[in-house]
Order: structure tokens, then C-alpha cells, then sequence
């Protein structure tokens, strides 16, 4: 059981995928100006990252090293279709908004980062662990992201008006730019806790 709040813990906050190793942030441009395609899109790689790894971790003994990563695609590949058919079957409007961003969920540096890392060398239901708590360490930074880019760009959370119309929308955090700028504050603020975390459990330590 501890190793699985370690694995919680490292993938949600000491080691976040995004935070921390900077990975995923093609999609943190594209989808977090409106939460509600932001949550379900993230779901998706959540989902697809957690299967991946414990599809991958059962058949690690049967895959020849050579062919591992091609092996490895083909896997994402098939989760990634089967949430692009349920998307377009159940939330079609989302899956029009999303577009070719459900496809190159096969892309994601994280997914295939898990495969590899962890899946590839530990038991399935451990390696799924590992790839939902990566997924919700994604999750939780462009929820967040897409959370103020919304709330200042269109005055709204999930579609429904939450400020006065006379509230001047800011524009700007509209268009992709300002992913980068909300990110990068969101970096500046976690990494300065953690840092700061890390230097008051040294001094202690010191003492």
C-alpha cells in the first residue's frame, strides 16, 4: 500500500508531468480555453494512460525488446480510438470541438513516458496505478489552467455565466498565448512551494 502513495504522490505532485518533467503542453495550448472540453479530453488521456500501462505491463514478457516501442503504440493507439469512437457517439459537439486533438492523444509524451518507465518493468495493477495517477496529475494542471483562461476569456465555468456581463472579458486569454502565461504561473507558484518545502525540511534535518 505505501508504494502506491508514493506513486500517488510523486505523479500528482512531487514529480507532475507537466509541473515537473514539462510534458503534455501541446494540449494545454489547445483545449484549456473551456473547461468542460479541458476535463473530458484529460479524462481521456487518464483513461488511455492507466489502460496503456496495464495492457502493456501484462504482455512485458512476451514483447522482443526490439519491437517494444512499435508494440507500445499500437496499444495507446487502439485506447486512443476506442475514446475518439465513444466521444463522437456520446458528446459529439465536444468531439467536433476537440477535433484532431483526441488523435494525437497518441502523441503524449506522458503516455508513452509511463509505458516505458514503469509499465514496461512492473506488475499491471501497479502500472495502472501509475498511468491514473500520472493522468490525474495532468488532469489537475489544465483543469486548473483552463479554469482562469475561461473565467477571464468568456466569463464563464463550464458554460454557465459566473460574472456580471459588464465584467470586461479579457481577450487575450482566449488565444493560445496565454496557456503559456497561466502555466507558467502556475509553475512559478508550485515549484516555489515545493523548493521552499524541500530547503525547510534540510534545515531541520541540519539541526
Amino acid at each position: 500500500m505505501s508504494n502506491f502513495k508514493k506513486i500517488l504522490k510523486n505523479n500528482f505532485w512531487l514529480e507532475n508531468p507537466v509541473i515537473v518533467q514539462i510534458l503534455g503542453i501541446c494540449s494545454t495550448l489547445a483545449v484549456t480555453n473551456n473547461l468542460k472540453n479541458t476535463l473530458i479530453m484529460t479524462i481521456g488521456v487518464t483513461l488511455v494512460t492507466a489502460l496503456s500501462n496495464f495492457t502493456i505491463s501484462a504482455m512485458r514478457n512476451l514483447i522482443p525488446r526490439k519491437v517494444r516501442m512499435i508494440t507500445q503504440v499500437l496499444v495507446i493507439s487502439f485506447y486512443v480510438i476506442m475514446v475518439d469512437i465513444v466521444l463522437r457517439a456520446y458528446v459529439p459537439d465536444v468531439s467536433k470541438a476537440l477535433g484532431p486533438y483526441v488523435g494525437l492523444i497518441i502523441t503524449n509524451c506522458i503516455i508513452m513516458g509511463r509505458a516505458e518507465a514503469f509499465a514496461q518493468g512492473n506488475k499491471p495493477l501497479i502500472s495502472f496505478w501509475d498511468g491514473f495517477t500520472a493522468g490525474l496529475g495532468y488532469m489537475f494542471v489544465l483543469v486548473v489552467v483552463a479554469f482562469f483562461r475561461e473565467l477571464l476569456g468568456f466569463g464563464t465555468i463550464l458554460g454557465f455565466q459566473v460574472v456580471p456581463n459588464s465584467f470586461p472579458k479579457w481577450t487575450v486569454m482566449v488565444m493560445p498565448p496565454s496557456a503559456f502565461f497561466v502555466l507558467a504561473s502556475l509553475i512559478w507558484i508550485i515549484r516555489g512551494m515545493q523548493i521552499k518545502k524541500d530547503v525547510s525540511q534540510s534545515d531541520s534535518v541540519n539541526l
